[in-house]
């Protein structure tokens, strides 16, 4: 029996990593917002892998701690290991990677929601949309409880109809043995969203103890370790360390023979995995000729034995697991405390949604996270703050935000989405962006802070000091071009750095130019009169280093840009364009494209196509103009 249990302003369905950005933005955007989860002590559990970061990844952890989200600052608390990666290649692929307390970041996260103002946290399972007149208004639950809302974002992650597969046992479960949402899957079809079936898998778990780390490869932190949060300036948390090992001929041996009780070779598994984190038994099949393969050793939190075989992810049988493991250097005696298995799951083909991440057949439903195709809890959260900043918005009648594909990853990830859609989990990698020195790591602040300011989600404080660092950068930069240097003041130094002698005098931004030559080097000889921090002494030395490259990705956006601003009208007919290709017709009325830019990107749509369609928009919006002056 139904009965009405409240009304609310925005309802967020799931609280992983999407639904957890999704709920706190909408409340922090002082929009009245329920929470609801099916257990509360999942609340941004990391089912799979224990860490929060790496390329591209990384990139968006910050972003979204620059848009005024929680997840940066929430593993900045509960890391048990910080590293940078990729510090051999260039700053655009500078990607931080943190090792979570896995149980501390969900107590904490879990913490952050039930102190925050206009939040409620409730436990339910969501089984039904309630639609009226084509818009979301609500929800009804398990038990009978119906929520009204003004918008509602589904963040249902792997849940929807989720079945768990281990070699030849297969059950309905949502991920680490919970209950899976299986009415919900039937109302998203009932009101005519088109739903696709997708893998994701994880690996078996081992006690500490039964490991002989002697035969393994440490993998510390670094020793000055970054933070993914602007706010976060320090850290007293003592590192732990992760361990390297790898299969052996007799693992390879062990997974082909027995290959038939694979369930991705026997035909059991009827969902498209991730192209880019395959199985063991995937890699060991399609690399045929690599002798061995990478396996990480990573604690899960500093209070637990278990140990994430990372590398190793499986559907395999839990004897031929088990198996497998005492194959591996260092594992010869492992006890494994859980089988890794796969897990089947219903998603939303992504190119039924705007770029606000709205649903284009339901108003006032959203979707973000893994429902919307995507793997990673960096990718769901990232979709999360959008879909939560775009309801919140919608219930007060502003305008949607969208982030574009120079300003951040997140722009990249949900445009590739809503305009390209994907046949397999969507994982972000740096190749996706064609802007990626814009992108990076030191500057997220930079891009997308001011965004998050006007939102309401950055505090009149922390843009002071966005502001400040803002300056000091710009004054420490100013000061080095109009520094003029003479070379006995700086041959020493140069010598030391390993680069040419000055001949003639110059400025000591034309130094820092030099590849060899870093802030450090110049500031032994050139103090600055600024009190700067590591952040701002990178941010200086990039900016300096890469001008001429930053400058001609700079002229490329520009115009981007000018395609971005080619609006096309919702309501455009493409039927009546005359010369499009029938494929191009067809693909630009399911996408429904908001701008020629976004229209240029769609697969099956053509340069030709483009300048038919700007001459079509420029006849069209004369018409239009002389109808309106009538």
């Amino acid at each position: 029996m139904r009965y009405l249990a409240g009304e609310y302003e925005v309802i967020v369905i799931g609280a992983g990593h999407a639904g957890c950005e999704s709920a706190l933005a909408s409340a922090r955007m002082g929009c009245e917002t329920l929470l609801l989860t099916i257990n509360l002590d999942m609340v941004a559990f990391m089912p799979c892998n224990p860490s929060i970061g790496g390329p591209a990844k990384g990139h968006v952890v910050r972003e979204i701690d620059a848009l005024g989200g929680e997840m940066g600052r929430n593993i900045d608390r509960t890391f048990i290991q910080m590293r940078m990666l990729n510090t051999g290649k260039g700053p655009a692929v500078h990607a931080l990677r943190a090792q979570a307390d896995k149980f501390e970041y969900q107590h904490l996260m879990k913490k952050t929601i039930e102190e925050t103002p206009h939040l409620t946290l409730r436990q339910g399972m969501a089984e039904e949309l309630i639609v009226e007149d084509g818009k979301c208004v609500g929800i009804v639950t398990k038990s009978g409880a119906e929520y009204r809302a003004k918008a509602v974002v589904v963040t249902t992650g792997t849940y929807l109809r989720g079945k768990i597969i281990m070699g030849e046992l297969m059950y309905e479960s949502g991920p680490n043995n919970q209950q899976p949402s299986i009415k919900l899957s039937a109302s998203l079809k009932e009101h005519g969203l088109e739903l696709i079936r997708f893998k994701t898998g994880t690996p078996p778990r081992v006690h500490k103890d039964s490991i002989d780390f002697s035969k393994t490869e440490i993998q510390p932190g670094d020793e000055k370790p970054k933070f993914f949060s602007h706010e976060t300036k320090t850290s007293d948390i003592e590192q732990i360390p992760c361990w390297l090992t790898y299969t052996s001929e007799d693992t390879h041996k062990i997974i082909n023979d027995n290959l038939h009780r694979a369930p991705m070779f026997s035909g059991a598994i009827e969902g498209t995995g991730p192209r880019y984190c395959p199985s063991i038994e995937d890699k060991i099949v399609r690399f045929a000729d690599k002798p061995k393969h990478q396996i990480f050793l990573e604690p899960e939190g500093r209070h637990t034995s278990e140990y994430y075989v990372q590398g190793l992810s499986t559907s395999m049988p839990e004897d031929v697991q088990l198996g497998i493991l005492r194959t591996i250097p260092g594992l010869e005696k492992v006890e494994m405390m859980r089988t890794g298995y796969a897990i089947e799951y219903d998603a939303v083909i992504p190119t039924q949604l705007w770029p606000s991440l709205e649903t284009k057949v339901i108003d006032g439903l959203f979707t973000a996270g893994q429902i919307n195709g995507t793997s990673g809890y960096e990718e769901a959260a990232g979709q999360g703050i959008i879909a939560g900043i775009n309801a919140a918005r919608k219930v007060q009648n502003k305008e949607a935000v969208i982030i574009g594909r120079s300003q951040g990853y997140i722009g990249v990830m949900i445009d590739d989405l809503v305009t390209k859609g994907t046949n397999d989990p969507y994982r972000l990698l740096t190749s996706r962006a064609e802007y990626r020195l814009l992108l990076r790591h030191d500057n997220a602040d930079l891009r997308l802070t001011p965004l998050g300011y006007e939102i309401g989600l950055i505090t009149e404080e922390r843009y002071k000091q966005f502001m400040m660092k803002k300056e000091l950068v710009e004054l420490e930069t100013e000061r080095l071009r109009s520094t003029k240097v003479k070379p006995e003041e700086m041959n020493a130094m140069l010598e030391m750095a390993g680069s040419a002698p000055m001949v003639q005098g110059g400025d000591a931004l034309s130094l820092l130019r030099r590849p060899e030559v870093t802030y450090q080097h110049l500031e032994s000889v050139l103090p600055s009169p600024y009190e700067l921090s590591e952040e701002m002494k990178e941010q200086v030395e990039i900016t300096v280093k890469y001008a001429g490259y930053i400058e001609k990705q700079l002229l490329q956006v520009e115009r981007l840009n000018k395609m971005e601003k080619k609006r096309i009208p919702s309501d455009i007919d493409y039927s009546d364009v005359r010369g499009l290709a029938s494929e191009a017709k067809q693909k630009l009325d399911v996408i429904r494209p908001l701008s020629i830019g976004q229209a240029s990107r769609i697969a099956g749509v053509t340069p030709a196509d483009i300048s038919i369609l700007l001459v079509y928009l420029e006849h069209y919006n004369r018409v239009t103009a002389a109808r309106g002056s009538q």
